[in-house]
């Protein structure tokens, strides 16, 4: 009964992320998802956590001196079949780190795209499960996850690490995750905002392409479209589900373009649906419009350098990678109780006039283990 009345609130959370998320508001506005700062004023102790595991994950590796008994057994399970190049880096960085703490380890990739493949998510958990590892690396974004997860934190094990979410369920309180990890959407999502909204002078017309209905894309479109909802010169003309489909992104701008020949701004809620709305603005000769990126990987920034994107949010991509391989660490030296429930990695904001060279040097931190040293 429990576990139904959780996923009812989950549901309806998903619904009101779609409506709030609004800058300054605490955590309550979204329901039971906790913002960072919310959660660190019910447990003031996580401060401290978090700014140790912080300046661990930044400062070079400390191998074990001891061998370990056995290797550690870690299952991911990711939707990392996108143009977004955040998942693979994120893993390529966690087994560089694993390897320099001198940690054995066997990994169980399992690889799906977001969205449409949950069915498929679902079964990948029950083969990841049968081979019993000490770890497992999930995500959180749509209701049938949440039945999974709770699945998981009922057996009591593997240890469960969720990527790409950093608010907390309020509903897990006395039964969290191992660890949060990723990137905080609304931060990156408003440091996009301001740019944008000003750029637009704060008024005009925009349309919102959503990736999905899960809790990212309301994470993200939902702050875009509550500081928008500010200016009341700004006026939302469409809004696409797109379910994570390219190729209805960029039918989406055409239709929108050649019924709102004013347009002024697009927001794109991933890369996948930023790169398909700009195959159509470069089709239709409409690069005035002002069109932004989220994460900040390869295909973003190779754009913004070519004068496609205008903005992008990038994250620190290898600290999140890093993060889970020294939580194992942690755990592997009998130190569980220092890995802290939350951990968000930096994220910087990248414009059209953003210098190469602090481009370069954004490059060099958040790809510093994930891209071939002869790259940079």
């Amino acid at each position: 009964m429990a576990g139904c009345q959780s996923i009812a609130r989950f549901a309806v959370q998903l619904v009101v992320l779609w409506m709030v998320v609004m800058p300054g508001e605490s955590a309550r506005a979204a329901n039971d998802f906790m913002r960072i700062d919310d959660y660190l004023q019910r447990h003031p102790e996580q401060q401290a956590l978090m700014a140790d595991f912080n300046a661990r994950v930044q400062a070079p590796a400390l191998p074990l001196t001891a061998p370990p008994r056995r290797e550690i057994r870690i299952a991911v399970i990711y939707p990392a079949l996108q143009a977004s190049d955040y998942w693979r880096r994120s893993l390529a960085s966690m087994e560089a780190r694993l390897r320099a703490l001198r940690l054995p380890y066997q990994l169980k990739i399992y690889l799906s795209r977001p969205t449409v493949d949950v069915d498929l998510q679902a079964r990948q958990l029950n083969t990841a499960l049968q081979w019993r590892p000490d770890y497992l690396i999930f995500t959180l974004d749509t209701v049938p996850h949440l039945r999974m997860i709770e699945r998981v934190l009922a057996l009591g094990r593997p240890r469960l690490i969720l990527q790409n979410i950093t608010t907390p369920l309020a509903d897990w309180e006395d039964d969290q995750p191992f660890l949060y990890v990723g990137f905080d959407h609304v931060q990156g999502t408003r440091l996009i905002a301001d740019w944008m909204l000003e750029r637009a002078g704060y008024r005009g017309k925009y349309m919102t392409l959503h990736f999905s209905s899960g809790y990212v894309s309301r994470m993200r479109d939902g702050t875009f479209n509550a500081m928008a909802a500010r200016y009341p010169e700004l006026e939302e003309v469409e809004s696409y589900d797109t379910d994570g489909d390219p190729e209805k992104a960029y039918r989406a701008t055409l239709q929108t373009l050649q019924e709102h020949p004013d347009l002024k701004m697009i927001f794109a809620g991933s890369t996948d649906l930023a790169l398909a709305a700009l195959r159509a603005l470069r089709e239709t000769d409409r690069m005035d419009v002002l069109l932004n990126g989220w994460g900040g990987g390869a295909a973003e920034l190779e754009a913004l350098e070519d004068g496609g994107l205008d903005v992008t949010a990038m994250r620190i991509n290898d600290d999140n990678g890093v993060a889970m391989a020294e939580a194992m660490r942690l755990v592997m030296l009998d130190q569980q109780a220092r890995v802290p429930a939350i951990f968000a990695g930096d994220i910087a904001l990248v414009t059209r006039d953003t210098p190469p060279e602090r481009i370069d040097e954004l490059k060099r931190r958040a790809f510093r283990l994930s891209e071939p040293s002869d790259e940079g």
